[in-house]
């Protein structure tokens, strides 16, 4: 497999556009365009905040419908959430604009919005720039497309992955935008895939689910969950590759590349968490079940006096030996190590004597962190990956709305 995050996450048979269309202020990029030259099959997996935006229930409603879909829409800045019944009336409205524009049914048409929450809509710069956006949409146009979803992003996040599957060249590309209220359960992030493979439909939606809980699912910046969650996978078939069916083979394959494209996407999500300063993995081992290694993994990681204290390059493993303990899990303390970038700090119920703060504190110094916590109790094991707490992280959500 060949992976990378420099080229154009271009895929063939599908195409993409974006543009401006005047919800964000000035020229800055809004609304992003995702097309199939064929309809393809759909999965989607979507947040489990019971307050939701109404495009996060267009899209689950439509699949239910059809697992087929033309194209996908996205606006920015606007989360299209809280507005009252007008914002599904909008969700509505924008489909059916669109689906005519391109001689398909509304139900062909996906939805998805990020932005400020509880302000309604303008839907009308939506609905009237449509005519302009289908004009634009091409292979070339995949980073414009990955910039204009993006809000306090400050960089955009794409990728690209080449395997061979049957003899045919299967190629998986996708773009998410993910900065701040990312929490796993479907994370605070929009993320949009697409593949030339040739999948089952109910294979399809059971390999997103599967990569989407080894990636997406894995990241947490502040522990918010979003109302708007949701990663939606394509899949046109133009590969000719055999049909793929669940549990073969070419099944293991897939899934493989999906969910190594995945995990590159929700790392970079991560990476550009607001204000972080230091990317952290949290590498939970010897737990009795893997429910058990990622419940204590994501403790740790959504620890604010942990992410706190990884920006101030304090090696306090106190802090992470007490979010170990209240993460619900039965645990042995004196079986648990804990390492920080190689080096032990706390060892068989006590601080490790070869732990000098010193050497810790230039560990610490590194941008890439790996907490490393050993239970002592079995084989399993889980990762989650996060980033600091910094002095701008709270300047930055401070200051959202304003």
């Amino acid at each position: 497999m060949k992976l990378s995050t420099k080229k154009l996450p271009a895929v063939p048979g599908f195409t993409a556009a974006g543009i401006a269309c005047g919800i964000k202020d000035g020229t800055l990029l809004d609304l992003a365009l995702i097309v199939s030259e064929v309809p393809a099959k759909a999965a989607g997996v979507f947040t489990l905040n019971r307050v939701r935006s109404p495009s996060v229930t267009w899209c689950e409603k439509a699949l239910k419908k059809t697992r087929e879909v033309k194209a996908v829409l996205i606006n920015s800045g606007n989360a299209n959430a809280c507005v009252g019944p007008q914002g599904y009336a909008d969700c509505k409205n924008i489909a059916s604009t669109l689906a005519k524009e391109l001689s398909v049914s509304p139900q062909e048409i996906l939805i998805a919005s990020t932005g400020i929450i509880g302000v309604p809509l303008p839907a009308e710069k939506i609905t009237s720039a449509i005519g302009r956006i289908t004009k634009k949409h091409s292979a070339k146009n995949w980073n414009k497309a990955a910039d204009a979803i993006l809000t306090t992003d400050l960089v955009r996040k794409t990728a690209v992955l080449e395997t061979q599957l049957s003899g045919k060249t299967i190629v998986i590309g996708g773009i998410t935008k993910g900065s701040g209220m990312i929490h796993p359960n479907m994370a605070t992030l929009l993320g949009f895939i697409q593949t030339n493979a040739n999948v089952e439909s109910d294979t399809l939606q059971k390999a997103l689910k599967e990569a989407t809980d080894r990636s997406f699912n894995c990241i947490t910046v502040d522990g918010d969950m979003s109302t708007n969650d949701c990663v939606i996978l394509l899949a046109n078939g133009v590969a000719g590759n055999p049909l793929i069916r669940y549990g073969t083979k070419a099944y293991e394959q897939f899934v493989a590349a999906l969910t190594e494209l995945s995990i590159s996407l929700a790392k970079q999500i991560v990476q550009d968490g607001e204000g972080a300063t230091k990317f952290v993995t949290v590498r939970v081992e010897g737990a009795k079940s893997r429910k058990q290694a990622h419940t204590i993994a994501n403790s740790v990681a959504t620890s604010s006096l942990v992410k706190t204290a990884l920006f101030g390059e304090d090696p306090n493993w106190g802090r992470i030996l007490a979010a170990v303990g209240y993460a619900g899990v039965p645990i042995k303390p004196d079986q648990i190590t804990i390492a920080l970038n190689g080096g032990v700090l706390f060892q068989n119920g006590s601080p490790s004597k070869a732990a000098n703060q010193e050497i810790l504190r230039k560990k610490m110094q590194k941008k890439n962190i790996l907490l490393n916590v050993h239970l002592g109790e079995g084989e399993e094991w889980a990762e989650l990956y996060t980033c600091d707490f910094s002095y701008d992280y709270v300047r930055i959500n401070a200051e959202y709305t304003t």
